[in-house]
């Protein structure tokens, strides 16, 4: 894992970039009054909140109160209170997705795409939740019904992100496919919950991007060349990069009081995979896949 202090670094020189453009719109279109610095800087906050998803800890307020107030007072020295940070979490939220997108791998012709859900609470308190109402939806995924979001991903053949997007938990996972796809080229391996003929052409006319997808039982047969066969049989590795977000970076969890501060645990999380040192990658030459 990357250390604290080149953490930092990577934060902090973004943010020298990033910030002054931010701050000017904001101040621009009205939605900030003035221009006053904190008590701790953006780039500190930013990266004690990335730095949570290296840890062992698993709950935020554990770690803030025991690790960062408790080890980390000479590398942050004017640390607020944990119910202050909280509070002032939502506004980093701009910078954590600029940060996130200033992290994405490159496209190379070869792309895997896939969704996972995130549960926002238990199946059976779906009625008492309001933390996320009217915002969080009912929808089924493999492991049966959930209420909350689903995380829509694409990466290439080394486990890097290229894009990611987050819907509501009923949006169907062909719907966000356009907008994740202006990057690419090349093709796109997914699921049989991709199929679709329409999607199909759309991609193909509009990016170049050939939709690569497994036929339906019910569906008659089609002869498919052996290198798509082939990488269609290497779609594990997007299940293998959702395993370690929700088992490693804590992108999912039930304890949300806060809908913003849900999506910056989600883009944290995003971020601290994104500077893994090794990631899922099928360590194959792309050649004889992208002339097929």
């Amino acid at each position: 894992m990357m250390s604290l202090l080149e953490l930092f670094v990577s934060v902090d020189d973004f943010c020298q970039v990033f910030l002054p453009f931010w701050e000017r719109k904001l101040l621009e279109d009205g939605s900030k009054k003035r221009r006053r610095a904190g008590q701790l800087s953006v780039s500190e906050m930013m990266t004690i909140i990335v730095y949570f998803h290296q840890s062992h800890y698993r709950d935020f307020k554990a770690y803030y109160k025991e690790h960062v107030c408790g080890h980390l007072r000479k590398e942050f020295p004017k640390l607020v209170s944990y119910e202050r940070f909280v509070n002032l979490m939502p506004s980093v939220l701009g910078p954590l997705s600029a940060y996130l997108k200033s992290l994405y791998g490159r496209c190379y012709g070869l792309s895997f795409i896939d969704s996972t859900t995130l549960r926002v609470c238990d199946n059976h308190r779906i009625h008492n939740h309001k933390v996320f109402a009217q915002v969080a939806q009912r929808g089924k995924g493999s492991m049966g019904w959930f209420y909350g979001f689903k995380l829509h991903l694409v990466i290439n053949e080394c486990g890097e992100l290229l894009a990611c997007q987050i819907t509501p938990g009923n949006v169907d996972d062909r719907t966000p496919v356009p907008t994740l796809c202006k990057r690419l080229f090349g093709k796109l391996i997914a699921d049989r919950g991709y199929l679709s003929q329409a999607l199909f052409g759309q991609l193909l006319d509009t990016f170049g991007v050939q939709l690569i997808t497994k036929l339906r039982k019910n569906m008659k047969n089609r002869l498919l060349p052996v290198m798509d066969k082939l990488l269609l049989r290497k779609r594990a590795i997007i299940e293998s990069v959702v395993d370690q977000l929700k088992n490693i970076s804590q992108i999912e969890h039930t304890r949300h009081r806060s809908l913003l501060n849900c999506f910056i645990n989600i883009l944290a999380g995003l971020i601290a995979y994104c500077h893994q040192p090794k990631k899922p990658s099928l360590n194959l030459s792309l050649a004889p896949f992208l002339s097929a």
